[in-house]
This record gives structure tokens, C-alpha cells and sequence, in this order.
């Protein structure tokens, strides 16, 4: 199996003149593929287990079959949503945030309407973020219209006069662009809910046309999650009439076997429309009104806005060959998606513009298992189904039924095995993460004045890591704990002084706490021998890792310091982790930990009996080696003990004050 990359002409999420790939320029998805699992205990099924379980299973089967679904009303978060609670505005500490990081998550914004490095990143951008029912964050920040017309042959903008550009403000209407993805997504998990449509039954059952190349093995679940082999696009635009356009859907051959292979396409979407509209004989502007935005209030989302809405929307694109497939001129309160708008601004994959308000209604609603204010849009079952990786067989691009699952080249620090979310090729993205219960909106126009303006997506990741930040990481004393930091490619240590353990009964004990990313970051346990009073180094024990064997990692410079391979040499120490919540210990015997440890304090141990009656230093050292990071490593209540003996105690303040911290810190939260 293979998974191919989003290449393409100039249309939608997957285009644009070297800017308009989903995720970085240079197509670098970062390292997102599935870390360890639970530490200890009975083994955890995870989204990727979960997902391989749902398709034994097949079909609408799963929605009363899901271990662990909740019937409706019957867990204490859905009794409060049944109840009618809304969102509403309150401080960080309501919300269990801390203010100054929701501070940060707007300066990081704000510094992308400066040069991001030539041009602007966008022109401006609404940023809401919350957790639980309360919405502790919602900024408005630049303009909303400010561009008039744009000179592919000069590449400058002609901007509106002061007088006349418009303000962003808190309930700008934003063109979500490939947001409309996840709304097409829940419209056809309400049709296999309601038992109308199959996961696993072939499209061609509901739509005879889509046949042909081996589209009729293309089943409902692989348009889903962007693995029917389809091609990223196809030029709907140069059609004049919809017979035209539906003809060249017809004609669309897989590229791959259906099922083989991952490659993000528009033509998913906009077949799963079709097929929407057949069996339920609405059209999707239709079903998204009658299905999801009347019933949750979202009153400022829909397709093809009215006039009216114009001086409250976002502007987007100066649409003009060669960069953009069509001659349209500033486009400002209609679609920018150049299919979409040729389908008449109503399309599977793109065309709904809404708020960042409604978003996060949408929002709390499916962290809520599918109901808002008393209304209820899905089964608990159901959201479980959107937030299930059925991509197990293409690591790194976990995916479940139309949301984007753990993914850092967006997400930021919010990545987790469990967090949802997608982002719009105009500049707006959803970060879902239930281990928090927490959200994060930023909408942007970032196509304003020209695509080519803008790549990848930096802001999306530095509001994400200043959001991630935002929730705190508490101990149990409720004091300080040593916090690696989390700034992409940095490394440091957290060296303690020397200890001569007398037994073989000698540990080191202390509560852990880590979520890297996977493969591009983690914490080493390490130990030195201290050299003998006449300057003769120790023997190594015997099986011990000394000079750098198993278990180093000497891509990150372990094992040495950075004197070079003259200096000290530090080698790994096994330990066990056992979860603060109980379980069985799980071994790390290459003295190295990463990925995600499931919000959990842990309790690590490592036994220092091979080195009884010698000097020995110990140290953390984290070494992130990616563009991105996780939340960080805490490390607390550090001891190192024997029968009869406290070696050393951070609590003590002669011990503490001889520990080595560089990279580290200590904070509180």
C-alpha cells in the first residue's frame, strides 16, 4: 500500500501555485503516526483498534455495537446538554484555562498580519477558543475586506482606501472552504444512523452512474476517509452545464485499487453529495439546514449567503488566470472554491460559510455525543463514527469519517490520539480535543488578496501550541514540577548530583508526564559514573548500555554531552511507568518514553542495584527533533531512596538546590 500526495491544478483545499497543498509546502506532514499505547493494566482500545473493530463489524451494525457508548441521556455530560445548556462567555479560570497563554494564542495570531516573512499571512482573522460550555477566548484582529485588486505581473495589491475597508469583527461570516467537508460528513452518518445508508455498502448501490475503473468497489466508508483511489480534482468549472459536470464525474477512473491507497480528494465529497441528495431527495443545502444549523441554532451558516450578508463576510481571493481557474475579480460574499461555485455554490466539499460562533456550537455539540441545547443531531455512537481512525492502514494519515485525527502539521500541541478537526484552504480550521473537552476556531482569510501569498500552516500551529499551553498540567501537591518546554527542536537535561548507592535494592522514583511527538520527540533516562577520587572511571556493569549501545539515540546526540565523543559518556537507564490511576507497570528498557501518555501522571521507577557501590549521576534529557511538538514533559517529586536510606530528595533544599536544570523549568501549571 501507498499513500500518495495532494497534488493537483488550482481548486480548492488541495491547490494553489505551491501554497495550496493541505498541510506544509513541501507536503511534511510531521510525525504523526499512532505512539504508545496505555501504560499498564488491560489494554486500551484505542481509535486505531477501535477502527479495525468497526469494520469487522460493518456497516450501520456498529451503532449499537460500539464498546462504550453511552445511550442517550444516560452519562452525566449528555444529561446537561439534554438539559438545554448553551455556551457562554466567561473568564479563563472559568473555563479551567490560564489567561496569559489565552493572551499568547492571540499575539501569536496578531504577528501573522505582519510580514509571515514577505506578506501578510492573511489580512485578518477571528479567533474563539473554549472548553467546556465556556468560550474564554473570542478576538476580532485585521480587516475583513481590505484588498481591491491584485497584479499577478507586479504580484502587488491594490489596497481599498482606509475609508472604505472593513474591520474584522467577532461574528464575521467566513467562505469555511473544505469546513463544509465535515458538515457533507455528518449529514451521511445521520443516514446511516437513521439505517438508510451502509458504511460498507458501494456507492454504485445508491448512485447506478458510478461505475466504471473499478469505481463500483468504491464504498461509502472509503469517500469518507479519502481512500477510494479517486484523484485529488477534476475541473468542474469548465463545464457549462450540470449534465456536463455530472458526465465528468462519471468518467472519473481510480487512479489505485479502492482501499489501497490514501490521497485527499475534493471528488469524494462531491460524489458523497450526490448520493446524499438521491436517497433523501433534498438538496445538501437543503439537509444542512433541515439537519444540523436549524435544530443547533447556527443561524450565521449556510450555503450561498445572502446579499445582505455581504458587508458582515470575509473577502477572499482577486481571482484571475493563471493562478485561479476562472475570471472573477475580487471574490467577496460568494464562494471562492472555483468547483463549488460552478456547481452553483452548494457542494459536498465546499460552500458553506458560517461564524466562528456556530462553530463552536457545532463544536460542543459532537463533544457532547451529538447534542446541543436539548437538540440532539447524532447518537453518541454516531460521533464516535467521526472520530474513529478507520486509516489503520496508512499511519500517519488517521482519518475518520470526514475529520482529520492527530495531526500535528495543524493541530499544533492540541494533537492528541483522539482530537478531530479540519482545516479550509481560505484559512480556517477546527481543533476538537476530547481529552480536554476543549476547542479552538481560527478563521482567516488567507487566500486576501491571492493564494500564492500564503503557505502552510504556521499561525494554525502557533495558536494551536499557545492554546495546548493554555491547559494546565497540575500537580497533585499543587505546586511546581520541572517542565521540558515546548519549542520545536529544542533539547535540554535535568541533571541530579552524584549518588553512591550502597544496595541492590536502590531506585529512583518520581512522577512523569509526557506527550511528544511520536518518532520526532521524547524524554532519556540517563546515567553517568561519577570517576573515582584518583581520576580512574568505573567499570561499566556488566549488560549495561555504556558508550552509547542499545537504546541510545545517537541521531539526538545521546549518550555524550556536547563536548563531543571525548566528553562524558551517559548511557540509558530502564525503568518502568505504572498510571497514577492504577494498572500494571509498563517497561521501557531503552530508557526512553514518548508520544502521548494520556493526560495521566505516571510513577516511574528505575533500580539502581547494577551500580551498587559506585558514584552515579542521573539526568532527564528531552530532545525534540521535528518542526513540531507536543505539549512537553513534566517531571516531579524526584527521590532516590534504599532500605534504610533517602539518597536524594528534591524536597529537601540543600538536594534541590544542587539539581542541574538546562532547558528545564520549573512551573506550576
Amino acid at each position: 500500500m501507498q499513500v500518495v500526495g495532494t497534488g493537483g491544478p488550482v481548486m480548492g483545499e488541495v491547490t494553489g501555485a505551491g501554497a495550496g497543498t493541505r498541510g506544509e509546502p513541501d507536503g511534511v506532514r510531521g510525525g504523526t503516526g499512532g505512539g504508545k499505547g496505555a501504560a499498564g493494566g488491560a489494554p486500551v482500545l484505542g481509535r486505531r483498534g477501535l477502527g479495525l473493530r468497526l469494520l469487522a463489524l460493518g456497516g450501520v451494525l456498529v451503532l449499537h455495537a460500539l464498546p462504550g457508548a453511552a445511550a442517550a441521556g444516560q452519562n452525566p455530560v449528555e444529561r446537561r446538554a439534554l438539559q438545554g445548556l448553551r455556551l457562554r462567555y466567561g473568564s479563563a479560570r472559568q473555563a479551567g484555562l490560564l489567561d496569559r497563554h489565552l493572551e499568547g494564542v492571540v499575539a501569536e495570531v496578531r504577528r501573522f498580519l505582519g510580514p509571515s516573512p514577505e506578506y501578510p499571512y492573511f489580512a485578518g482573522a477571528v479567533v474563539l477558543a473554549g472548553r467546556g460550555r465556556t468560550v474564554a477566548l473570542h478576538r476580532a484582529l485585521g480587516d475583513a475586506v481590505r484588498y481591491a485588486d491584485y497584479d499577478g505581473r507586479t504580484d502587488r495589491a491594490r489596497e481599498f482606501p482606509a475609508a472604505e475597508r472593513i474591520a474584522m469583527a467577532e461574528d464575521t461570516v467566513f467562505d469555511l472552504a473544505s469546513l463544509t467537508k465535515l458538515f457533507t460528513s455528518i449529514l451521511a452518518v445521520q443516514q446511516i444512523e437513521r439505517r438508510r445508508l451502509e458504511l460498507e455498502a458501494p456507492v454504485h448501490r445508491h448512485l447506478p452512474e458510478f461505475t466504471g475503473g473499478g469505481k463500483e468497489l468504491i464504498t461509502v466508508r472509503q469517500l469518507l476517509t479519502h481512500t477510494s483511489g479517486l484523484r485529488s480534482w477534476a475541473p468542474f468549472y469548465q463545464e457549462a452545464t450540470r449534465e456536463g459536470q455530472l458526465r465528468l464525474l462519471w468518467s472519473v477512473r481510480p487512479q489505485e485499487p479502492p482501499g489501497t491507497v490514501y490521497r485527499y480528494s475534493d471528488l469524494n465529497l462531491i460524489a458523497l453529495q450526490l448520493l446524499l441528495e438521491r436517497i433523501t431527495g433534498h438538496t445538501l443545502d437543503a439537509l444542512l439546514q433541515k439537519e444540523i444549523t436549524a435544530p443547533l441554532g447556527m443561524q450565521r451558516t449556510r450555503f450561498n449567503p445572502p446579499l445582505s450578508w455581504r458587508r458582515s463576510t470575509a473577502a477572499t481571493e482577486v481571482q484571475r488566470p493563471p493562478w485561479s481557474g476562472r475570471d472573477r475579480g475580487l471574490v467577496w460574499g460568494e464562494v471562492h472554491d472555483e468547483n463549488a461555485h460552478a456547481l452553483g455554490g452548494v457542494a459536498g466539499h465546499a460552500g458553506v460559510f458560517g461564524t466562528a460562533w456556530d462553530l463552536a456550537v457545532l463544536a460542543r455539540t459532537l463533544l457532547d455525543g451529538g447534542v446541543y441545547a436539548g437538540k440532539r443531531i447524532l447518537r453518541p455512537a454516531s460521533v464516535e463514527l467521526l472520530f474513529t481512525d478507520f486509516n489503520t492502514a496508512f499511519p500517519g494519515d488517521d482519518h475518520g469519517l470526514g475529520f482529520e485525527l492527530y495531526q500535528h502539521w495543524y493541530m499544533g500541541a492540541m494533537a492528541t490520539p483522539g482530537s478531530a478537526g479540519h482545516t479550509g484552504f481560505t484559512g480556517t480550521s477546527l481543533v476538537l480535543d476530547p481529552s480536554t473537552d476543549s476547542y479552538l476556531i481560527l478563521l482567516g482569510n488567507s487566500v486576501h488578496p491571492v493564494r500564492t501569498w500564503r503557505a502552510g500552516s504556521a499561525p494554525r500551529v502557533a495558536a494551536g501550541n499557545r492554546f495546548a499551553r493554555a491547559v494546565p498540567v497540575r500537580t497533585r501537591h499543587g505546586g511546581a514540577s520541572w517542565f521540558s518546554g515546548m519549542e520545536p527542536g529544542s533539547s535540554g537535561t535535568l541533571t541530579l548530583p552524584p549518588v553512591t548507592p550502597a544496595t541492590a535494592a536502590a531506585r529512583l522514583r518520581c512522577a512523569v508526564w509526557w506527550d511528544t511527538v511520536p518518532g520526532a520527540g521524547a524524554f532519556h533516562l540517563e546515567l553517568l559514573e561519577v570517576p573515582d577520587p584518583a581520576g580512574v572511571k568505573c567499570p561499566a556493569p556488566a549488560g549495561s548500555a555504556a558508550g552509547g549501545g542499545p537504546g541510545t539515540d545517537a541521531g539526538a546526540g545521546a549518550g555524550t554531552d556536547a563536548g563531543g565523543p571525548a566528553g562524558p559518556v551517559w548511557q540509558p537507564v530502564p525503568f518502568n511507568t505504572v498510571r497514577s490511576t492504577g494498572g500494571s507497570p509498563e517497561q521501557w528498557p531503552d530508557g526512553t518514553a514518548g508520544g502521548w501518555s494520556q493526560r495521566i501522571w505516571h510513577r516511574l521507577e528505575a533500580p539502581l542495584g547494577a551500580w551498587a557501590g559506585r558514584t552515579v549521576q542521573l539526568r532527564f534529557r528531552h530532545a525534540s527533533t521535528g518542526r513540531y511538538v507536543g505539549r512537553g514533559i513534566y517531571v516531579d517529586v524526584l527521590r532516590i531512596a534504599e532500605p534504610g536510606a533517602l539518597l536524594f530528595s528534591e524536597d529537601r533544599p540543600l538536594d534541590g538546590a544542587r539539581i542541574e536544570p538546562a532547558g528545564w523549568t520549573r512551573s506550576t501549571d
